[in-house]
This record gives structure tokens, C-alpha cells and sequence, in this order.
């Protein structure tokens, strides 16, 4: 696959605001400073479209990226970043929560986490709040390069453990400077547009 038309078409923050064409949604979402921008400015091969940010927590809406006319890229605010105060932190939950009970054309949630870490109180509570909803999720494990060979198998080992994984579960390491696991985010992309 390859994107060659992408506009971020809406930025919403209630569902009155969502687009109205009805296609196919992929939901990202994932900490403050996991990654995302970079998750998607490689899946789009664009440098800077997503504004990659030395503060976290800048996403504070839900930002819908038309991708090649035919579906939607949905960016949400991170999510566990301590310099946003508590009341901001529970308007984005809600925000996300409203988004993921509501909308019937949303296909697949990308969830991120860092490879390099184990994964946080918030990362469970994230997954298991997916898992409720019934909705398909893929665990997009990002900087894998930045861990070094050796100790990749442990802390592999290490998050599907903390996030009670199976091997029915989707799971892809991925890496926005060798591009690893872009083709399979695509493949399942594709599956869904099919």
C-alpha cells in the first residue's frame, strides 16, 4: 500500500464534529511520547504531517487524516502524561471513550506502546477498556531499534506478559527509522478496505 493523498480532514472534539462519509476508521492511540507522530509520518512517508513534539500531551483533539480518499487515520490525545492536569485528563478520556462507543465505522485500534519499557497502569487500563468494547486491537510495539539485539527477546517476553497477550493477538514491533512493521500495519489496513 501507499498513501498518496492525505489532508487532515477534521479535528473534532465531540461526535456532532466527526466526518460524515462513512469510511473506514483505524484508531491510534497510546502514552504521551510513544511515538505517534512518528508512527504516522512513516505509515504516510511524510517527514513532518504529524507535528512530532518535544512536549508531549500536544494532541488535544480527535484528528482525522483522510487517507487516500478512501479511510481515516484517527490520532487521539496521549494518554498518561503527568504535566496535564487531572480535569484535562479526564475531558480526553471522555473524549475517546465517546469516539470508541460511538462510532460503527471504526475497524481497528492501533494501540502503541514503547518496546523499551514495560508497560504502564495505563497501558493495562487502556487495553482491558478495548478489550470491553469487543474492538480489534493491534499492539504496535515502536522504537524497536533502539533496543539492542540481545535484550529484544526479554522485553518482548516482559510486555506480553504485562499485557496478558496470546499469540492469537496482534502484535508488531516497529520502527519509524527502518520502517519495520509499516507493511504489516498496511496489511491490515488493506484487509479491512477489502
Amino acid at each position: 500500500m501507499k498513501i498518496d493523498t492525505v489532508e487532515l480532514n477534521t479535528m473534532a472534539v465531540r461526535v456532532s464534529q466527526y466526518p460524515e462519509d462513512n469510511l473506514p476508521e483505524f484508531l491510534l492511540c497510546g502514552r504521551s511520547n510513544v511515538g505517534k507522530s512518528s508512527f504516522i509520518n512513516t505509515l504516510l512517508a511524510r517527514k513532518n504531517f504529524a507535528r512530532t513534539s518535544a512536549t508531549p500531551g500536544k494532541t488535544q483533539t480527535l484528528n482525522f487524516y483522510l487517507c487516500n480518499n478512501a479511510f481515516f487515520l484517527v490520532d487521539v490525545p496521549g494518554y498518561g502524561y503527568a504535566a496535564v492536569d487531572k480535569q484535562k485528563q479526564k475531558k480526553f478520556g471522555l473524549m475517546i471513550e465517546e469516539y470508541i462507543k460511538t462510532r460503527e465505522n471504526l475497524k481497528r485500534v492501533f494501540m502503541l506502546v514503547d518496546f523499551r519499557h514495560k508497560p504502564s497502569e495505563d497501558d493495562i487500563l487502556m487495553l482491558n477498556f478495548l478489550r470491553y468494547y469487543d474492538m480489534p486491537v493491534t499492539i504496535i510495539a515502536t522504537k524497536y531499534d533502539k533496543v539492542n539485539t540481545n535484550q529484544r527477546i526479554r522485553l518482548e517476553k516482559l510486555l506480553k506478559e504485562t499485557l496478558n497477550l496470546n499469540e492469537n493477538d496482534s502484535f508488531i514491533t516497529f520502527s519509524s527509522v527502518t520502517k519495520k512493521g509499516r507493511e504489516e500495519v498496511f496489511d491490515l489496513i488493506s484487509k479491512e478496505l477489502n
